[in-house]
């Protein structure tokens, strides 16, 4: 598996988790007082977004992403839907390293 493509499924579940813990985690929390899921949901989903950013950077050097592409591949991990709207980018690259 190339890194892009381990960078991918990363950032797709990364994605995954953080709209779980927003429309999912955070609802049961405050409608139906289960504060434990967001505990867990969140942790989850904080251990996805540093191997995300860790990913990101080896990436950057290893690759030699320029500032304006790394800006947007993070802008993404902090944006709902943003892992998913990127992963086409993350495909041309994948393909273009091939």
């Amino acid at each position: 598996m190339s890194q892009i493509r381990a960078f991918r499924m990363i950032a797709l579940a990364e994605g995954s988790s953080f709209l779980l813990l927003l429309f999912v985690a955070m609802p049961m929390k405050y409608l139906m007082g289960m504060p434990k899921v967001v505990t867990v949901v969140g942790a989850i989903h904080g251990i996805l977004f540093l191997f995300y950013v860790g990913q990101l950077a080896k990436l950057r050097t290893t690759h030699q992403w320029d500032n304006r592409f790394s800006f947007y591949a993070f802008l993404a991990s902090i944006l709902p839907f943003g892992p998913f709207m990127f992963d086409k980018y993350l495909r041309e690259k994948e393909v273009a390293t091939n």
